[in-house]
């Protein structure tokens, strides 16, 4: 059995075959593939002024047992693999910004609704709130893993890690739509508060992005030390990273009085 847990990160723009990049991920090895926040719309925005506009948009919700999750079920199913499938979700009085994790079997292992919606702008303003953090224990090459879920504003509140955390995750699998590195005047911080994230809470995060121009590329992950152990460049790009899980365990036992504080 491997030791280590192998992430694959989706650097692509919406329109590509997930299908395709899920087979990619399995012949790079990968147990896991996370793809960027709302993937079945690209994260897309609307003239909330414009009724036709809104209508459209709300009409581009997608459910979770409907054709476009389908095909991750069915490429998780064929190439025996775990995706991170991103969507908007139909939902009363609003959709939501959600993720699923799908198992090798096309069954739904976490299901997790965007709880921090960045309100001050479009499309976000039209989505609901979530409310909670959940993990999930799964088998992988590497044996059992505890994983949670985040979209991206979630991961700017402590709160999100924690939750996750004092539930047992070793892994934050982040699907993201924002400038990670090129959005004056923060550069890297959004990084650098991830690499914090992780030696607060102990756990490893991967987080997928869309590459330029909808965002800046620059998929990453941290180790629970902080460590960067992976950075894309702002292009399309799978790329594939690899946690040690003996490490996090062993800090996870050794730093028990950061975990979940």
């Amino acid at each position: 059995m491997q030791t280590v847990l192998r992430v694959a990160l989706a650097q692509f723009a919406r329109g590509e075959d997930p299908g395709r990049i899920i087979a990619h991920a399995k012949t790079a090895n990968a147990d896991i593939v996370v793809f960027p926040e709302m993937y079945s719309n690209g994260h897309a925005h609307f003239d909330p002024a414009d009724a036709e506009s809104v209508r459209e948009w709300h009409e581009g919700a997608v459910t979770a047992n409907g054709d476009f999750v389908a095909q991750f079920r069915k490429a998780a199913i064929r190439n025996q693999i775990y995706a991170v499938a991103t969507f908007l979700e139909p939902g009363d009085p609003m959709p939501f910004n959600s993720a699923l994790l799908i198992n090798p079997s096309g069954e739904t292992a976490l299901h997790h609704r965007k709880v921090y919606i960045c309100d001050f702008d479009v499309p976000e303003q039209a989505c609901g709130r979530g409310e909670r953090f959940d993990a999930a224990r799964i088998e992988t090459g590497a044996g059992p893993v505890n994983v949670g879920l985040m979209i991206c504003m979630d991961r700017e509140f402590p709160e999100a890690a924690r939750s996750l955390t004092r539930k047992g995750a070793e892994i934050a699998l982040v699907s993201n739509c924002c400038k990670l590195v090129d959005e004056p005047p923060y550069g890297e911080v959004r990084i650098a508060q991830m690499r914090g994230r992780a030696f607060e809470m102990v756990m490893g995060i991967a987080v997928a992005n869309y590459p330029s121009p909808r965002c800046d590329g620059h998929s990453f992950a941290v180790s629970a030390t902080g460590e960067v152990l992976m950075i894309a460049d702002s292009s399309p790009s799978l790329t594939t990273v690899t946690f040690d899980l003996a490490a996090i365990r062993k800090l996870r036992a050794e730093d028990h009085f950061r975990c979940g504080i």
